[in-house]
């Protein structure tokens, strides 16, 4: 089968021909790629920002964001049958340590990360994973229309489920940053609360997309965009700020926008964060991390998704075009997700 394989560091992937995988335990599951999205963690990974966390050998296969049908399943696989629609939570758990056992398996203690970890990912015409990654889809769901919803959309949705209790109706809610998260975010917004939703980007046409999907207000990033939102809201500042961004300077920025007693919710990543910490005693603000969602979370999302009421904006490339794609998104000519179809 063809894939596409990191064989160096800093250097572009390449596609090449491969063996297809194959079971090796009860709980294995066996999926033909329908389509796997193309994630900025991708530039990261060929860039080696994961290496030492994660320990892949070189070469293996990219891709965590992936949905397709079932090809074959080990023998244990009850949930799942050849021919069923599925998408894929990327990091599959093992069900039985704590965290999973507390609804935290995205903090699996016996978890891997297929594309990330030391597995080969989905950027190929099939991949290995297991039955509790697994989330059933109507059959005549197509796997590129949402497979970035794997990672992308439950990394989204999970910041965006946690600030729920804090979004009620006369409430404000930045998003910073409206590409390939942060218009799932706005959706997800807009279909969980009823908070005022802002957006900010530098980008006029992601704005423009972002008052399609459901934002109330939009602010161009040009400098003047912290006084904006101030004067969008009250001159407080907004009740949560999720900031997509958090590089360049943008995390900084998350933090002024950011009303006192309200939260900053940290998804995307690559910047440093600095605060005085009377800011955090005189402003009662809080700093919140997050990391991709749940299985639940998934579910959850999909069940938006397949309402309508959270949809992916996607550039489909063939797989042979992977390394096209990455520079696609890493010189921001994606508009939304890019996703592989083999």
């Amino acid at each position: 089968m063809k894939a596409v394989r990191l064989r160096d560091y800093h250097k572009p992937p390449v596609v090449e021909d491969v063996p297809e995988p194959s079971l090796s335990g009860p709980l294995d599951v066996i999926v033909k790629i329908g389509g796997a999205g193309v994630c900025r963690t991708d530039l990261h990974i060929i860039e080696g920002q994961w290496a030492e966390a994660m320990g892949p050998h070189l070469p293996y296969t990219i891709g965590h964001e992936n949905a397709g049908w079932v090809h074959s399943v080990g023998e244990g696989v009850t949930n799942v049958a050849p021919g069923d629609t599925v998408i894929l939570h990327p990091q599959p758990s093992c069900g039985l340590c704590l965290a999973c056992r507390a609804g935290r398996d995205m903090q699996c203690e016996d978890a891997f990360f297929p594309g990330l970890s030391d597995n080969d990912g989905g950027m190929a015409e099939f991949l290995r994973t297991t039955a509790r990654a697994c989330v059933k889809l109507n059959p005549d769901t197509n796997p590129a229309d949402v497979a970035a919803l794997a990672d992308a959309g439950i990394t989204a949705y999970h910041a965006v489920r946690k600030a729920v209790p804090l979004l009620y109706p006369g409430t404000a809610a930045v998003v910073q940053g409206a590409g390939g998260l942060g218009h799932i975010g706005i959706q997800t917004l807009a279909a969980l609360t009823a908070t005022k939703i802002i957006v900010v980007d530098r980008n006029p046409e992601a704005l423009e997309l972002a008052k399609q999907i459901g934002a109330d207000e939009t602010v161009v990033a040009d400098g003047s965009h912290i006084d904006a939102v101030k004067d969008l809201t009250g001159g407080n500042g907004a009740n949560v700020v999720f900031d997509f961004v958090a590089e360049g300077g943008a995390e900084l920025d998350a933090w002024q926008m950011t009303a006192p007693a309200g939260s900053q919710y940290i998804i995307g990543y690559g910047g440093e964060f600095r605060a005085p910490t009377l800011d955090f005693v005189g402003g009662e603000k809080n700093v919140i991390g997050n990391i991709v969602g749940t299985y639940n979370d998934l579910a959850e999302l999909m069940v938006l998704a397949q309402a309508g009421k959270v949809t992916l904006h996607t550039k489909q490339y063939p797989l042979d075009a992977a390394v096209e794609a990455l520079d696609d998104l890493d010189h921001g000519r994606v508009r939304g997700r890019a996703i592989l179809v083999p």
